[in-house]
């Protein structure tokens, strides 16, 4: 019995296949022009949004390696280093002091230090002058 359901299913299932073929086929010769339109502006997106991917993406910045050169021209320690990048980031003495585990006058000392070695008088003008090397970002 089982068998002869299943039979009917199938030839059923045929026929529908064959009569949605047959519409496909009749609606493909009525609208081909608006299939071919349909397909070309969809190319035609797909290619904009390719292209304004591109175009428009922004570019990766270059990795900040901190200039070695003019830190070994300048002759800074990483200590110093460290303090600088503090400095530049608008810490005071006492904060530096606590972000790296040392004596506020220690921080003084190397501040006193960079400033040397900057040419700077001030914080701000040590910043500057280390960020126009590219010592810090």
């Amino acid at each position: 019995m089982w068998k002869r359901a299943v039979g009917y299913g199938a030839l059923l299932a045929t026929g529908t296949l064959a009569l949605q073929w047959l519409d496909y086929q009749r609606m493909a010769r009525m609208h081909s022009g608006d299939i071919y339109a349909f397909l070309v502006a969809a190319a035609f997106l797909v290619l904009g949004i390719v292209l304004g991917v591109r175009v428009f993406a922004t570019p990766v910045p270059p990795a900040f390696d901190g200039n070695p050169k003019a830190q070994a021209a300048l002759g800074l320690s990483g200590r110093e280093l460290e303090v600088l990048q503090e400095l530049a980031a608008g810490h005071s003495n006492k904060e530096i002091a606590a972000h790296l585990h040392i004596s506020p006058n220690t921080v003084k000392t190397h501040v006193a230090r960079l400033f040397e070695k900057l040419g700077a008088k001030r914080r701000t003008e040590a910043i500057r002058r280390a960020r126009e090397l590219g010592i810090v970002p």
